[in-house]
């Protein structure tokens, strides 16, 4: 009887985990994603792993050291569809002063199935870089689902440079190429570390 009841304990304390896990537009909606990114939140869940340990974990922190590598994104794909893939900071420079809001980080499109190595690459990743004293910024992961495989023009965004990166609106991208609502998405927060002067210098500016 005791074990039945265990069992039975359990199995509630995993539903509310779960439930937790997946309820992705509730908690965008407490950090504000919804409205300062996105207007409808996705109700999927996005896995996203940094260095095969570090997890995206819906506002939790993670440090610019530990995400300036292209992370491990991994969802449920469909056969024969193709999938788009954004990372932004609506925090530019930072959440109360934000006038370069959306900094762009990543931009994959036309990725088939699941395979996001497959896909094509609009936005070349960088990993989070707040300035000194400007708290956390949030950066923000969404995938939306293409009606086809589409010609996206764009232009090419580099690694080694800001050009074209500051002033990005989710929200009109998607409306642009008509991808509708996100189907999935996660987000992490982010402050200053010591990685930050490296990567600014890696982008040709310094702060």
């Amino acid at each position: 009887m005791n074990r039945i009841y265990l069992v039975f304990l359990l199995l509630i304390r995993s539903s509310y985990v779960l439930g937790d896990e997946t309820d992705v537009e509730k908690i965008m909606k407490d950090h504000q994603i919804i409205p300062d990114v996105i207007e409808k939140g996705p109700k999927d869940f996005l896995k996203i792993t940094y260095n095969n340990e570090k997890e995206v974990n819906l506002g939790a922190e993670l440090t610019p050291t530990q995400t300036k590598d292209e992370p491990v994104v991994e969802w449920n794909g469909e056969a024969n569809a193709y999938y788009t893939l954004i990372m932004t900071d609506p925090d530019a420079p930072s959440r109360r002063e934000h006038q370069l809001r959306e900094w762009q980080h990543w931009m994959v499109a036309n990725i088939p199935d699941k395979a996001l190595s497959k896909g094509e690459v609009l936005t070349a990743y960088i990993g989070s870089g707040p300035p000194k004293d400007t708290g956390l910024h949030r950066y923000v992961f969404l995938l939306y689902k293409q009606p086809e495989k589409l010609n996206f023009i764009e232009p090419y965004l580099y690694n080694n440079s800001t050009e074209g990166r500051s002033g990005f609106s989710t929200l009109k991208f998607a409306r642009k190429y008509k991808l509708g609502q996100p189907i999935a998405g996660n987000f992490y927060q982010s402050q200053y570390d010591d990685y930050v002067p490296q990567l600014y210098k890696q982008l040709g500016f310094n702060l």
